[in-house]
């Protein structure tokens, strides 16, 4: 044993079914351990190879032929170091979420997750096998246990491990981020150090793919369960930490940040990595001047720059002279590019086509809807003609409430917001101004307003968004019942209306563009409610 082993955190982000591409990346950045950082070991995420998560793509047995090539490319370049990476494995078993050892072209070990997780966005057990063997290889004299992401969250893989000779534990994971997640895991992680006395490099994926964000902030923690290094949130890194540990080298966790940073973060990395991995030059959206837009503009500013981004304003009837003042002054505050093209021509053809087939009827949300939707039609011409993403701006609020139009308002292929609620959205922008002031202080105070009707206001429908969120993120994202969050302090007709809307909206969500999660239960492959459904009934009646 010649000194410490030298172990190379590769925080990557990877491109889903893309094995070649993540392959190059596996190549360069072990070469770059081995040569700039004098490192003996590199660890890669989970399903290194494929990408996280690939969904169905694992259904294909093209897919993982392609993973085997991949791998057989990285054990013909890469020598001199010992690589961990993640691939689906197919044996006589079935296909596993595996992790594989290399070492000058050999593969020396190989290790299958123990636990597979089916809950919230995850879905593994659809796909794979559960591994039952620990793996404990030797690098430098040092014995390395290996798990995968869930594993972790369970006791049993780390004991078996240690009973296996591991006096140090690697993890590679693909775990997603929500608010409160990086507590979670250090608090997870210190539980597995204490019932086993290891030590724990946790190696985690960065990037946006599709609704998901990973934010990375691999995680290093010495045998008394003290965070000795950190990996930098929504960012790649490659790094590298000594076993054994040096001792009284604690840091501050990055979660001492505000909240607010680190999920302006998180939605600016999901947007870049929409736009960048999908090909999109650029980006656009339709710009209100209300709080919402206003909020889109600047996480898609950040996420691509102001050159890639365009601003379209769609004035009305109703529309108020300050908000085409406060979106112009957003648009200039941000550099975008911006036009102006009115929506009345059309509106008032529509409204002459309907005239027949609507005499004699009052005037309704059918047509503040045609003036959604005639804003749908410029945008997607828009992207259409110049390929740039159309980027949706409404928030969790209006989409758990079907505060929102299908079609229009709803029209796009990406939803930055989808998962923020409106008072986080409030939050959010003037976290934003405090970086530099782009939001004009009237926007922050004055009512929020859909202006489809003369002097419209969003309280004229619905409860004030600071009643109405807490109820939505304790019937959405806790499940609780009518009767728990009447007992909480809520006007009971005020909670079962909301959960009415709630419920009797599921067919416009399921039609919405995919979306940034932020929460523990956003509106994606978390939750899955039927359309038709007679729920309802049963939430009136308690």
């Amino acid at each position: 044993m010649n000194g410490p082993l030298r172990i190379a955190i590769a925080q990557i982000d990877t491109l889903v079914g893309d094995a070649d591409h993540n392959a190059e990346r596996v190549i360069a950045h072990a070469r770059r351990a081995r040569d700039e950082l004098g490192a003996h070991l590199v660890v890669f995420p989970e399903l290194t190879l494929t990408g996280y998560p690939p969904e169905d793509l694992l259904l294909r047995p093209s897919m993982i032929r392609w993973c085997r090539d991949a791998l057989e490319r990285v054990r013909a370049e890469v020598d001199g170091i010992d690589v961990v990476l993640g691939l689906p494995w197919q044996d006589g078993a079935g296909l596993h979420n595996a992790a594989v050892v290399l070492r000058d072209g050999e593969v020396i070990a190989r290790y299958a997750k123990m636990r597979l997780p089916n809950y919230a966005v995850f879905d593994e057990k659809r796909y794979f096998v559960a591994g039952r063997r620990p793996t404990v290889f030797e690098c430098r004299g040092r014995r390395v246990g290996l798990t995968i992401c869930e594993d972790i969250w369970d006791p049993e893989p780390a004991r078996r491990a240690r009973e296996a000779g591991a006096e140090l534990l690697v993890n590679i994971n693909a775990s997603p981020f929500h608010r409160g997640k990086q507590q979670e895991r250090i608090a997870t992680l210190g539980q597995r150090v204490a019932e086993t006395g290891l030590p724990i490099v946790y190696v985690n994926l960065v990037g946006g793919q599709d609704e998901l964000v990973f934010d990375g902030r691999s995680i290093v923690m010495d045998a008394v369960g003290e965070v000795v290094w950190q990996g930098p949130a929504f960012a790649e890194t490659l790094a590298v930490v000594e076993h054994p540990l040096p001792a009284g080298q604690a840091v501050h966790p990055e979660t001492e940040q505000p909240p607010e940073r680190e999920i302006y973060d998180a939605l600016v990395l999901g947007v870049r990595d929409y736009v960048e991995k999908n090909g999109f030059p650029g980006a656009l959206l339709g710009l209100s001047g209300g709080i919402d837009s206003a909020l889109t503009l600047a996480i898609a500013v950040d996420a691509i720059g102001p050159e890639r981004v365009e601003a379209v304003l769609m004035p009305s009837r109703y529309t108020a002279q300050m908000s085409i003042d406060d979106a112009l002054a957003e648009a200039a505050a941000l550099g975008v590019a911006h036009r102006t093209i009115s929506i009345e021509p059309a509106f008032r053809a529509f409204l002459r086509m309907l005239e027949p087939a609507f005499t004699g009827l009052a005037p309704d949300t059918t047509e503040e809807n045609i003036q959604a939707r005639c804003r749908g039609i410029i945008l997607m011409a828009l992207s259409n003609k110049f390929g740039r993403l159309l980027l949706t701006t409404g928030n969790k609020s209006e989409m758990a409430v079907g505060y929102a139009t299908l079609y229009g308002d709803m029209a796009g292929g990406y939803a930055p917001i989808k998962d923020v609620w409106k008072t986080l959205v409030y939050r959010l922008a003037r976290y934003r101004n405090g970086i530099a002031p782009v939001i004009p202080e009237r926007v922050l105070t004055r009512p929020p307003s859909a202006e489809l009707a003369p002097n419209q206001k969003d309280s004229d429908t619905l409860p004030p968004y600071e009643v109405l969120d807490p109820i939505l993120e304790r019937f959405i994202e806790h499940d609780q019942s009518v009767e728990e969050i009447v007992a909480a302090g809520f006007d009971a007709d005020t909670v079962k209306r909301v959960a009415i809307m709630v419920l009797r909206n599921e067919y416009k969500r399921r039609q919405a563009p995919p979306g940034v999660r932020i929460t523990p239960r956003g509106f994606g492959k978390d939750r899955r409610y039927p359309i038709t459904s007679g729920y309802h009934r049963y939430v009136r009646g308690h």
